[in-house]
């Protein structure tokens, strides 16, 4: 099957044109751009950041939403594999209002926009608190925590497997073992 893409697009059209579509897309500067079908080890760990972030946050302050809009920029709209945003948006919005918090899940053909292109808009978003990078392919996790300062220049990775992603500001500390609960690497 040939799927015939628009060529522009402003974020108003898009929203409009994606909705009800079976695959998964994202507008990059204008642009719609098809992403990549999920595996299981993809599945697995973001069913099991959810269940550790609704066991872990404050559900009268936080919402989790897997695969949920985020505006990131002026003709951007991505799409992050858990958004957790603040409480209060309206159930018929589209995009996150407030994001604290955001996780991708890396995909071979996703790694080098995860960790450069989605990370330089992401920590351009004055409610940001963290920007997690999680490997499928791999104990391993690419972390960006807003200190005082802001975010530093380069990310930790963190990949000992009784380690722990630790989020002071959102009172989150997520196990590697629990993230990757069920994965068998190959």
């Amino acid at each position: 099957m040939n799927v015939q893409l628009p060529v522009q697009m402003d974020k108003s059209a898009f929203l409009a044109w994606v909705q009800g579509r079976e695959e998964r897309y994202e507008l990059v500067e204008g642009r719609v751009i098809m992403m990549v079908g999920a595996s299981r080890a993809h599945g697995l760990i973001v069913t099991n950041l959810v269940v550790l972030l609704r066991r872990e946050l404050d559900s009268q302050r936080w919402e989790i939403i897997p695969d949920f809009g985020l505006d990131a920029g002026p003709d951007t709209l991505r799409y992050p594999d858990i958004v957790v945003d603040r409480v209060g948006g309206d159930s018929g919005d589209y995009t996150a209002a407030a994001p604290a918090l955001l996780i991708e899940v890396l995909s071979p053909s996703t790694e080098l926009f995860d960790l450069r292109d989605k990370a330089a808009e992401y920590l351009k978003l004055p409610s940001l608190r963290a920007y997690l990078v999680v490997a499928q392919t791999e104990r391993k996790a690419t972390v960006w925590v807003r200190g005082p300062e802001g975010f530093p220049p380069s990310p930790t990775v963190i990949v000992e497997q009784d380690a722990a992603i630790q989020v002071a500001t959102l009172g989150l500390n997520l196990s590697l073992s629990e993230i990757y609960k069920g994965v068998r690497f190959s």
